[in-house]
């Protein structure tokens, strides 16, 4: 059925071109009847003009964003200023004030949900590689200060399955260390596995001075102390640097009377370490506790013999390591010494961590889900108006045969057209923001965020979950106008005609 005597009648005093009415000719009636609702006629000048003006400042600003070396900040915010007024002079040009204002809200909420999200899967993905950067993948300890059998829970670690690709003893004992008179910190001390480190840790790739190869160095006459590698913010506050000298204080490993000073001195003993290497990891937490020694010198300093404390192992597949972890568990538990084994995952030893940060995630997709449902009340408002600014046409339509089921689905059409504008506008700006942060590295103070600068991180998945979050309140914001022009009768539009 042709829709251009509808369009006449609906028409009248509307300088319609005649191209887009050959264009809606060819769609189905119900998207023609919901264009022509929506669309309000060839916007003014003025418009026109503000539209050209904001295109030209998304421009500039995208510019100096890329052209800048590490990005720029005025760059992010041009673009972002552009891209809102651009969408609005758009709108503004296409469809009515109430449809913009609809259009706009969902722009805001979608933009803002898509940065959020981003941001905080930045700062998931980024913990995430921190600590992968300076821990191993899985963690087999014995539940008891150490043991000598680590070559036997290797081989079982790499039988139990392929995904399985290194692994190597460690020990890690928090301790205390000292430069002089005046500089003293607590520590987190690991010893490792000089000729394995390499394929169970990232330490090597972090490194800003010396080299983590330096741990294989031999004590002799000519180097009389140990070789020892540290944070950068540690070698900061110790005002040490490569070369310098370090004592490292070895707390008694047995429980002693705190009391007794003179058992305390006695049990206390301390050994001179020299910095060969600096890293930094950009995670504050490790930055500013933990250092490096060989296996065999903590060994030696705890007087443990063959003894480690555990063993740690690198998978192909992060996302399995829970999985390997419980199968490895499980082989130690049959073991006939009867000794209790702990075998745990990278995410198990940060839960407290990434619990927080999922939590954080979930609430923030809460919040900004409520805003952009607040943003359809408008939407709502605008098809209500609709209805009853287009009663007599309604009226009109289901006299001349059309069905309530049909009137319903216009106004359905007008709702998800707003819905779907608004997220595609809102997830190009979103995302592009996205990109602009990328690239300018804004940074943080470590001390309160733990890491050195803000991470974005998109997930297509995310992203289709914005749009489909967006899409289902729109629908559902326009059951009840819908329902309400389904409802109205002929001998109700005409009444007062």
């Amino acid at each position: 059925m042709s829709i251009a005597p509808f369009l006449c009648v609906f028409s009248v005093g509307d300088a319609t071109p005649l191209r887009l009415l050959r264009l809606l000719d060819s769609m189905p009636f119900e998207t023609k009847i919901a264009w022509r609702y929506l669309y309000r006629g060839e916007g003014d000048r003025g418009q026109l003009i503000g539209l050209s003006i904001f295109v030209l400042m998304t421009v500039l600003g995208l510019t100096l964003a890329l052209a800048t070396d590490g990005g720029s900040g005025w760059g992010i915010i041009l673009t972002g200023v552009g891209m809102m007024g651009s969408v609005l002079f758009a709108l503004l040009w296409l469809f009515s004030v109430f449809t913009t204002v609809s259009v706009l809200g969902v722009v805001l909420g979608v933009a803002a949900m898509t940065l959020v999200l981003a941001v905080t899967s930045g700062f998931q993905q980024q913990f995430q590689d921190k600590v992968l950067g300076v821990n191993a993948h899985v963690i087999i300890m014995k539940n008891h200060q150490g043991f000598s059998e680590y070559r036997e829970i290797e081989k079982i670690a790499w039988a139990a399955d392929d995904e399985v690709i290194a692994a190597q003893p460690f020990i890690f004992v928090e301790m205390q260390v000292t430069r002089g008179m005046g500089y003293l910190s607590g520590v987190a001390i690991k010893g490792i596995d000089p000729e394995r480190m390499n394929t169970v840790l990232d330490v090597h790739k972090q490194m800003v001075e010396g080299s983590v190869e330096t741990l294989k160095r031999k004590v002799d006459e000519a180097n009389p102390a140990p070789p020892i590698v540290l944070g950068q913010v540690l070698a900061e506050k110790l005002k040490a640097k490569i070369g310098d000298i370090v004592t490292v204080v070895v707390p008694p490993i047995r429980n002693i009377d705190t009391s007794d000073w003179a058992a305390m001195a006695e049990a206390t003993q301390s050994i001179d370490f020299e910095i060969t290497g600096i890293f930094y990891s950009g995670f504050a937490e490790y930055d500013q506790r933990l250092m490096y020694i060989s296996l065999t010198a903590f060994q030696k300093l705890l007087d443990w013999d063959d003894k480690v404390m555990g063993v740690e192992l690198k998978v192909s597949d992060v996302d399995r390591a829970d999985e390997i972890a419980e199968k490895i568990g499980n082989i130690l538990s049959r073991r006939s010494d009867g000794m209790a084994w702990t075998v745990q995952d990278w995410h198990a030893l940060n839960k407290n961590l990434f619990a927080a940060l999922t939590l954080q995630k979930i609430a923030l997709v809460i919040v900004l889900t409520l805003i952009i449902a607040v943003a359809t009340f408008n939407m709502v408002s605008a098809l209500t108006m609709m209805v009853i600014d287009k009663t007599r046409e309604i009226a009109i339509m289901r006299s001349m045969g059309s069905t309530s089921a049909g009137i319903g689905r216009i106004f359905q059409v007008v709702g998800l057209c707003i819905g779907g504008v608004g997220t595609i506008c809102g997830l190009t700006i979103g995302l592009t923001l996205c990109k602009l942060l990328s690239l300018y590295n804004y940074r943080l103070d470590p001390k309160v965020y733990l890491i050195d600068q803000l991470p974005v991180s998109v997930s297509p998945f995310e992203v289709m979950l914005v749009g489909v979050i967006t899409m289902v309140i729109s629908a559902v914001a326009t059951w009840f106008p819908s329902r309400k022009a389904a409802d109205l009768t002929p001998v109700e539009g005409l009444r007062y005609d």
